[in-house]
This record gives structure tokens, C-alpha cells and sequence, in this order.
């Protein structure tokens, strides 16, 4: 299988973390129990940790669909194909407008993919990386030829899963499980993968079902199809709660465990590319795995975009030419799940 091509679709709107802090304080000073001000810093000295600066959301009159669309006419172009050759399309993510039929379906239609089975792929953050691993074995099966893998994570918005509902604190005590809301961008991204001889894709991934309660987006009557848990739900059903820190804490060890079963040269690694939920700790991962030079950081300038943040850093790294042809690359996800991956390609 061969990486034909990976575009991102960023909105137009830069929000800063001066922006975010201004958004607390102005939903949360009316009924905030305790020193405001003090929270503030906290949560300002805790961005700066992370490595945070900006984020890209949807501006007035943007359409995901339309970001989605033009990553996708971009990608066609990048990989100098037409749309009737693609006959596979998977969308991936939590980003969404349909629970029924897949959101691959309308995507389909919007960019006029006329020959393309569809289907979903939901998996939290590592929903790309699953939706790669699915399509390397179709493609390898010779059920198809040209696969696009596309989604268009967009929840920042009034009815969405994060503001303005996570913008009100109600006490100091809500960050633990609602500063991840804080770093979150927006993007659509749009790969296309060919079943070509080319040097074979590794995959390694591991679940960690016990931590499912520590990130969510819990629906209406949501309790019925699990076990209780105190973290469920702890920001209301329909919002996102995630408890970051001790997901980052937690997880190390997995991380670490599931990136050594890479049979790979580190030496001969050009690009490594990672969940985006937070520039420190990934840049002191890579550190330790001996890959710090070879990061490729988007966090920073688009946030965490939770399923694209590997699709837009890959994207990212072609566009400045740290990727070029021929470049042996890694990735490297932990996500909500808890799930961990890392997987190696040639470019």
C-alpha cells in the first residue's frame, strides 16, 4: 500500500489561548464558586505547559463539509488522480452531522465519488489509524484499488459536544475533567492509499478497555450499555469529559510498551508523527525513544484535532518538505479507549 496523498482542510479562525481564557471568564463569572483569577492562571500556566498557542475553528459562514470537500478535491490533485478511480471512502473521527447513514455517505455525495463503497470508522483519536490498519488489509485483499480515508472533526460550536457548556466553570475543581476542552482545534483532513508493491506498512495497537470511563461524549440513556462509573457523564450527557491528566499519567507505560514491538531503525526514521493532545509529553516521548529530532509537531498551530492530528501533521510535513519520497515515517497515537498504537511506513 502506498501513501498517495494527505491535505488538511483548517478553518479560518485563530483562536489564541488569551481567546480560551477570555471564554472561561466571561461564561463562568457569574456563578463561579471561588478566586476566579487564581483558576485562570492555573489554566493559563497549564496551556503554556502543554505547548499550546493556537487553534483553528470553524469562522462565520464555514461549513465543515466545504473544508472536507476541498481536502479532498486537493488530495485527487496531489495524488493526480480522478474521482470515479477511488472506489473505497471510510470516514473517520467523533466529528460528525449523522448517526444514520455513515457520514461516508455524505461525503461521497459532496465530493462526488461515484464508484466508492462507504463506510464508518469510529475509534475516539485513533479513528484514522484504525481506518489505515482497516484499509491495508482490503486493499491487500484485492477488494479495491484506491481507498480515501476522510473526516472533519468540528465540535466547537453552540450544540456541539464542547462549548459553551464546558466555557462555564463552576468551580476549580471541573478542570480535572474539562482542560482537554481547552486545547481542542478544529480540521477536515482527506488520505488517499493505493494498493500498490510498495514497502509493507507495520502496525502494532493495544486496548486498555479498563480505562474507558477517563474520556466520553455519553448519550441519552447512555448508562444502560455500561458499567457505572463516577467519571461518566461528569460534564452532562451530550458533552465531551475527558480527564486528561491522569489519561497522559496512565497511559505512559502502554505507549511506551506498544511503540517497542516496532521493528524499525530509529536512525533510519525521517518523520514521526503524533496524537496532538499535547506538545510536552510527546515531545518528551519521542526524547525518550531516541526520535526527538524526527517529531513533527502541529499541536501548537491547530490544537488537539483529536482523529486528524496524524493525517494534517503528515500533511503538514509534505507541504514543507520534511517528508519527501522514499522517507521512512512513524506514527504514534494513545487515545480514549484507552487504546495505543504505533505504526511505520514508507512514504
Amino acid at each position: 500500500m502506498r501513501l498517495r496523498a494527505a491535505v488538511a482542510g483548517l478553518p479560518s479562525r485563530t483562536v489564541s489561548n488569551a481567546d480560551i481564557l477570555d471564554m472561561i471568564a466571561k461564561h463562568s463569572v457569574k456563578d463561579f464558586d471561588g478566586d476566579l483569577d487564581t483558576t485562570l492562571r492555573s489554566i493559563d500556566a497549564f496551556l503554556r505547559y502543554a505547548g499550546s498557542q493556537d487553534r483553528c475553528w470553524l469562522d462565520e459562514g464555514e461549513r465543515p463539509i466545504d473544508l472536507l470537500r476541498g481536502a479532498a478535491k486537493s488530495a485527487l490533485a496531489q495524488a493526480d488522480m480522478r474521482a470515479e478511480e477511488i472506489d473505497l471512502l471510510v470516514y473517520t473521527g467523533i466529528g460528525r452531522g449523522f448517526v444514520e447513514p455513515g457520514g461516508a455517505y455524505h461525503s461521497a455525495a459532496a465530493i462526488g465519488l461515484t464508484n466508492a463503497h462507504c463506510f464508518d470508522i469510529l475509534d475516539a483519536c485513533m479513528s484514522w489509524t484504525r481506518a489505515v490498519q482497516v484499509t491495508e488489509s482490503l486493499l491487500r485483499s484485492g477488494a479495491y484499488r484506491a481507498a480515501m480515508i476522510v473526516n472533519a472533526e468540528f465540535s466547537l460550536r453552540d450544540g456541539g459536544a464542547v462549548v459553551p457548556h464546558l466555557f462555564r466553570l463552576p468551580h476549580a475543581a471541573a478542570l480535572e475533567s474539562r482542560f482537554p476542552a481547552y486545547t481542542l482545534g478544529e480540521g477536515a483532513t482527506a488520505t488517499i492509499l493505493t494498493a500498490e508493491a510498495h514497502e509493507p506498512w507495520e502496525f502494532h495497537f493495544a486496548s486498555r478497555p479498563d480505562l474507558a470511563p477517563l474520556c466520553n461524549v455519553p448519550l441519552e440513556g447512555y448508562d444502560g450499555f455500561c458499567d457505572p462509573s463516577d467519571k461518566l457523564a461528569a460534564n452532562g450527557i451530550g458533552y465531551f469529559t475527558s480527564f486528561g491528566f491522569e489519561m497522559h499519567e496512565t497511559g505512559l507505560p502502554d505507549a511506551y510498551a506498544v511503540f517497542d514491538r516496532l521493528e524499525i531503525d530509529t536512525e533510519k526514521v525521517t518523520a514521526l508523527f503524533t496524537h496532538a493532545s499535547s506538545k510536552r509529553y510527546w515531545q518528551m516521548m519521542a526524547d525518550h525513544v531516541g526520535l526527538g529530532a524526527a517529531i513533527h509537531h502541529v499541536y501548537h498551530r491547530t490544537g488537539n484535532i483529536v482523529s486528524a492530528s496524524v493525517p494534517a501533521a503528515i500533511a503538514s510535513a509534505v507541504e514543507q518538505g520534511a517528508l519527501q519520497r522514499g522517507d521512512r515515517a512513524v506514527g504514534w497515537v494513545g487515545s480514549a479507549g484507552m487504546s495505543f498504537a504505533a505504526f511505520s511506513f514508507v512514504f
